[in-house]
């Protein structure tokens, strides 16, 4: 017991005395450390002519390379001065710079996706109108599925069903049409007879030599550009096939997104990546819902659109009424415009055929309806199904027809409906994700 007393006191012993020698070694290192970087300090600003330093004689610090000075030397000699170039650029144009690249970037990509879909346009409307045919038939398809039919015949009935109304709507149309175009024809005819004689007693004073040159001008420049009309001639039968062809893909792909929507869907979200999967499994049926609304929607308001204008068409005696109701109905799929644009042509056909203010009264009744469509139909039908500002409406319906022409003002604000929906389920998933995280953070802490 003594003898390990005797050993825990030496070893006590033995420690003490190591931590005086590493307590003297670390001042002595210390002091040394001084020295030095006193010694650099006084080189550093030592006389450039070799003397002494004196009061009366204060040199100028000699110039040496910031770089190879110590630390403290080097900020006496550049005060303020960035350690690297970067640190020298202010923040906001780092962050400036950085957006920038990466919105050239995106850019690029986004221009990339629209000249792959110029070159496939014809593939890409057929799928875009093959969608929003779908997103109308669909619950039609759903409602027959629940009273027992199968999946096969619900799609088959149902698509047949919609062939059969859109061929029933074009043989109504065509049968309009060739059954008011002799009476038509005439009124067109008595109205250039009334413009010829206008010109003549008006207050122009035309003579008759006067228009017939005039019209013997327009023979002559039809005869020179025969080339250029049989040229546009051929172009018409090539859009005329792209058309018929567009119109049956559009056909086989709503009956198979009728029929296998749901295993399309679900291989859609399997060529995403796997942490995007759950994102877009719930964003999918969002999107799908808005497009729904959208389309129907947007066939209630065209169809009351269609039958105010074409009973105020009826009421005031212009021919062929329901035919423009017709094509007033497939317009107003172009929303806020599209029904006054296509309204323009029973305007003109007023006032070919009745006069100028009837055809003033067709134009009333045509803006009457649009206002009444902009600020109570849409609100009204659509509501927050479809919460897409009036100004991005409109923006979005100009930028489409000038990248697709009339099918790109049409699918252009149900893209944007649904871009937007989808952008508004991803932001809130991510805030519901974050909130989740906090709460699990603060638990643990707890």
């Amino acid at each position: 017991m003594a003898a390990d007393r005797a050993d825990g006191t030496r070893d006590r012993r033995m420690l003490k005395a190591l931590a005086r020698t590493g307590a003297v070694a670390a001042g002595v290192w210390a002091a040394l450390e001084r020295r030095r970087r006193a010694a650099a300090h006084a080189d550093a600003f030592a006389p450039a002519d070799g003397g002494d330093a004196t009061a009366d004689h204060v040199p100028a610090p000699r110039q040496a390379e910031p770089e190879r000075l110590p630390p403290i030397v080097r900020e006496i000699h550049n005060p303020g001065r960035p350690a690297t170039p970067v640190e020298a650029v202010p923040w906001g144009l780092r962050v400036a710079a950085e957006s920038t690249w990466r919105l050239l970037l995106l850019g690029v990509a986004l221009y990339v996706v629209f000249r792959v879909v110029d070159m496939l346009r014809l593939v890409a409307f057929a799928v875009l109108a093959a969608l929003l045919i779908s997103a109308l038939l669909e619950p039609t398809v759903s409602w027959l599925k629940r009273l027992g039919v199968p999946r096969s015949l619900a799609a088959a009935g149902t698509f047949l069903s919609g062939i059969a109304g859109i061929g029933l709507v074009g043989w109504f149309v065509v049968w309009q049409v060739t059954s008011n175009l002799e009476s038509v024809t005439g009124k067109v005819q008595d109205g250039v007879n009334q413009l010829r004689e206008w010109l003549v007693t008006g207050p122009l004073h035309l003579t008759q030599q006067q228009i017939n040159d005039f019209a013997r001008q327009i023979s002559t420049a039809i005869g020179s550009n025969s080339e250029q009309i049989t040229s546009a001639g051929f172009t018409g039968v090539t859009i005329a096939v792209e058309v018929l062809t567009g119109v049956v893909l559009a056909a086989f792909t709503t009956f198979f997104l009728l029929y296998d929507g749901a295993r399309i869907w679900s291989w859609a979200l399997r060529c995403l990546p796997r942490h995007s999967r759950y994102a877009m499994a719930g964003a999918g049926p969002k999107a799908w819902a808005t497009l729904t609304a959208y389309v129907r929607g947007t066939v209630f308001v065209a169809f009351i659109d269609a039958l105010c204008i074409g009973i105020g068409i009826q009421l005031l005696g212009v021919p062929m009424a329901m035919p423009l109701a017709v094509i007033i109905f497939l317009g107003a799929f172009v929303p806020l415009v599209g029904a006054l644009v296509t309204g323009t042509i029973a305007v003109l056909i007023a006032l070919v055929t009745v006069g100028p203010f009837t055809a003033l009264m067709v134009l009333v009744v045509l803006v009457a309806v649009q206002q009444i469509e902009g600020h109570l139909l849409q609100p009204l039908i659509l509501g927050r199904a479809v919460a897409v500002h009036p100004l991005a409406v409109v923006l979005g319906v100009a930028a489409g027809s000038i990248v697709g022409g009339i099918g790109g003002a049409i699918v252009a604000v149900p893209l944007i409906a649904v871009t937007n929906t989808v952008v508004s389920h991803l932001r809130r998933r991510n805030a519901a994700g974050l909130e989740v995280f906090e709460a699990l953070e603060n638990a643990r802490q707890k």
